[in-house]
């Protein structure tokens, strides 16, 4: 069996410490590992045959190779979609990697376990249960997706109707139908009636079962799957694939494209103590509670505050009196709202859209591949930052045609290039970079290298670099 997991999404309910540039499922939510090495370790003790294959956005690569790594998960194949087109092509272009990367090793038509990178499962051995009943199934050729089965009637999710057992020894149905969400009063019969489950976006099947569906059903589809994979590039640790293809391909989801269609689906009921982490409130039923019922992350005093979910990712966050509310403090963006109302938290980022603030997609500390840097201050011609490069790390060499910069030490070691010159820099001490001279900042060092950067100029957006080198593949943006 191979892990495919999904991690295209961003997770705009969880805004503001979900954004475009830094999404959900790299943030440690439920534990202290991000919801991908949680996605990742909770097959552990499972007998997976290989490392997982991770299909991600292009602009993600970093997070998914890093924190693989982190895992050990060395061979895991990291496939980098140019664009979001939803999970039946991201499923498509798995499998065709699944097929094409067999051995004599290894099953030359593996069985898919499809994943979504943002889930919670606390019952680990019951999930595990249920993955070898779908394993036997997709053997015999099915088609499995896994209902979860519903503990309240839930508005936010789609539904799975079973049908008939598939026989008196299993608890798989067949498929009877999908539904989109329901209003209060269906999802209440829906409930009553124990003949409808979560729709949980996991699924299981031979890779060439779901190929030839594809083939049958959304032919389109895996014509372009196939195209970008073939014309994919290898970049590094990244199967690159073709923008041009993969654009020409339909935007549907396993279950539109494949499985409201196929006739050997079957949904096996799990209850695993899963949960999406789709909102705020979700966080705060599956969090850790204090005697008051609040759900506490970080430097947080909460005086006579009751069943909140508080939240500080720097600063010290106060409460007194409230109850009922999310408050999530980030280093340039407060939220608050009540817990029931925290589903509208996408209307705020709709109006952030529409007035293109850049708060939707990045955070005041941005990661790059060598480490990190935040905003301390800026103005109309300057701007402070406080860079961190991770040992043995290097920028690009590069050049900036309207800012100069200023650096200082105050940890570790710098190796600096600057024009012509290479020089070491310890700690309190500091160079000029001139506008339009070519340089470069490495940490040679054993810890990481910490600087202070004094940006000034007529302008100073990311965009104003020209990238000569650069160890990791990126353009000049």
């Amino acid at each position: 069996m191979i892990p495919v997991i999904l991690s295209g999404g961003s997770g705009t309910r969880l805004w503001p410490v979900s954004r475009k540039t830094h999404p959900k499922q790299f943030w440690p939510l439920a534990s202290e590992a991000s919801m991908l090495q949680e996605t990742c370790n909770r097959l552990d003790g499972h007998d997976c045959a290989e490392d997982p294959i991770v299909v991600c956005n292009t602009d993600h690569r970093f997070f998914v190779a890093h924190q693989l790594e982190e895992l050990g998960l060395d061979n895991a194949s990291i496939i980098l979609e140019p664009m979001g087109r939803n999970t039946a092509p991201a499923a498509a272009v798995a499998a065709l990697h699944a097929m094409e990367s067999k051995s004599a090793e290894k099953s030359d038509d593996p069985i898919l376990l499809i994943l979504p990178a943002d889930h919670v499962i606390n019952d680990i051995a019951a999930f595990h249960q249920i993955l070898e009943h779908g394993e036997q199934l997709a053997e015999k050729g099915h088609l499995v997706t896994f209902g979860i089965v519903p503990t309240g009637p839930e508005t936010g999710y789609g539904y799975i109707k079973g049908g008939a057992e598939l026989n008196t020894n299993s608890s798989a149905m067949h498929i009877e139908r999908f539904v989109e969400k329901p209003d209060k009063t269906t999802a209440e019969q829906y409930l009553a009636s124990g003949d409808y489950f979560w729709n949980s976006g996991m699924f299981m099947f031979r890779a060439s079962r779901l190929l030839a569906e594809l083939e049958t059903f959304a032919p389109a589809m895996l014509k372009a799957a196939k195209a970008a994979y073939e014309k994919a590039i290898s970049d590094i640790d990244f199967i690159r694939l073709d923008a041009e293809a993969f654009e020409q391909s339909p935007g549907d989801s396993i279950d539109y494209a494949v499985m409201e269609h196929t006739q050997s689906g079957v949904v096996i009921p799990l209850d695993a103590g899963w949960n999406d982490v789709g909102s705020w409130s979700a966080l705060w039923e599956i969090g850790e509670k204090d005697d008051a019922g609040n759900v506490i992350m970080g430097d947080v005093l909460a005086l006579e505050s009751e069943n909140c979910y508080l939240r500080s990712d720097g600063r010290l966050l106060a409460t007194v009196g409230i109850d009922n509310l999310v408050v999530v403090d980030t280093p340039d963006v407060v939220m608050v709202a009540p817990r029931d109302q925290v589903q509208r938290v996408k209307e705020l980022v709709a109006q952030l859209s529409s007035g293109q603030r850049h708060e939707i997609d990045v955070h005041a500390r941005v990661h790059r591949p060598w480490g990190c840097y935040q905003g301390i201050d800026m103005d109309k011609r300057y701007q402070v930052k406080r860079i961190t490069v991770s040992p043995g790390a290097s920028l690009s060499l590069q050049m900036h045609h309207h800012r100069a910069e200023h650096w200082v030490v105050v940890n570790g070691t710098a190796k600096v290039t600057c024009g012509d010159k290479s020089f070491i820099l310890s700690e309190n001490e500091s160079t000029y970079i001139p506008v339009g001279t070519k340089h470069r900042l490495e940490n040679p060092g054993q810890i990481p290298l910490d600087i202070i950067e004094v940006q000034s100029g007529s302008y100073l957006g990311e965009d104003d670099i020209v990238r000569f080198d650069d160890l990791y593949g990126r353009d000049a943006k």
